[in-house]
């Protein structure tokens, strides 16, 4: 098979393909696992991460790849709830251990044995990959394959973080950042909440412009104050000072989700002071949000299917994953990116 695979980490860039194209043997599903024959892969900003090392696989190489569109080809033995020739996806979550309290409560994103697709196992950056069957999710028929892919993990994760934020019809909600998980929250809120005004705050124009014929109620730069006070929002920028800012923005009350795998370096720690009666007090509250549960991703495809939610996406052959890549860590974004593979 043809896959796309990360030999040893460094920067993304012009100058360096970050990826190395390969024929590697088409993996064999164990025990509970089915083989996926990939038709769509989702770009993210965590694969970003991976490759620079910030959050940097156990092995290498490795295959990455975590919003996955496919059909079952192959079950191991014991596999079971999917059938051959089911369309199925596979999302961040590729396993938990199942037994302990954080999966027995439906927390799985929590256990402590949870491995991440594309990052401790080989993901969807290639023609084929394994997946234990039991998360492999079942992929609505309103989708196509591509528009299917980003919904596994912006989606879900987005679903994630707007439960997380408590938000109630009529209330206020922010969004810092607005890239691929950010506009699928942003419809999903307006359907959800039809009363809530939803306010946006990004760096680039043409993102608030996107924001804006989505329809938020205003956009506006990272830095700048909304014109009222928002009772949650949910951060999806990788940098601090999105929260600080946030918090500033804050209702009385109010509650800041974080959606965000890690958070930069901070170059310049006085811009990050932290004024406890203006950004804490009156009880605000902050929250992480942490990888997604099997519920999440098939929460929200149900919810998708049901809106229905097509995200925006732009499409890419299988050998351009570096340029894709680049493209998404110079921002040249507009929703999100997704590998088409043939």
């Amino acid at each position: 098979m043809k896959a796309m695979v990360l030999d040893a980490t460094g920067t993304v860039s012009a100058q360096r393909d970050a990826l190395v194209p390969r024929d590697l043997p088409v993996p064999e599903p164990k025990r509970g696992e089915v083989l996926v024959r990939v038709s769509a892969c989702g770009v993210c900003h965590t694969e970003l991460d991976e490759i620079e090392g910030r959050t940097a696989p156990p092995r290498l190489p490795v295959i990455p790849g975590h919003q996955v569109v496919g059909r079952v080809i192959e079950r191991g033995p014991g596999a079971a709830g999917v059938a051959i020739g089911q369309r199925v996806g596979v999302a961040w979550i590729f396993s938990a251990c199942g037994h302990c309290e954080h999966c027995v409560a439906g927390n799985e994103n929590l256990c402590p044995d949870f491995r991440a697709t594309g990052r401790d196992a080989d993901g969807g950056y290639a023609q084929y990959m394994v997946v234990p069957a039991a998360f492999a999710h079942p992929v609505p028929e309103t989708f196509t394959d591509v528009e299917a892919a980003p919904l596994l993990c912006a989606g879900a994760i987005g679903h994630r973080s707007l439960r997380l934020t408590g938000l109630r019809d009529g209330l206020r909600l922010g969004l810092a950042g607005f890239g691929a998980s950010a506009h699928l929250v942003l419809m999903m809120a307006r359907h959800r909440f039809p009363r809530s005004e939803i306010y946006v705050f990004a760096r680039q124009p043409q993102e608030r412009e996107f924001a804006r014929q989505l329809g938020a109620a205003w956009a506006g730069d990272i830095r700048e104050a909304a014109p009222v006070k928002l009772h949650a929002i949910i951060d999806t920028t990788p940098a601090w000072l999105p929260v600080i800012q946030a918090l500033d923005n804050l209702e009385p009350g109010g509650r800041l989700v974080i959606n965000a795998i890690r958070k930069e370096e901070v170059d310049r720690p006085e811009l990050l002071e932290l004024d406890y009666s203006r950004h804490l007090w009156l009880e605000k509250e902050i929250k992480s949000v942490a990888n997604v549960a099997r519920g999440d991703v098939r929460d929200f495809l149900a919810l998708a299917a049901e809106i229905p939610i097509k995200p925006v996406v732009e499409t890419y052959a299988l050998q351009d994953a570096n340029r894709a890549l680049l493209d998404l860590k110079l921002k040249h974004v507009r929703g999100a990116k997704v590998l088409h593979v043939d």
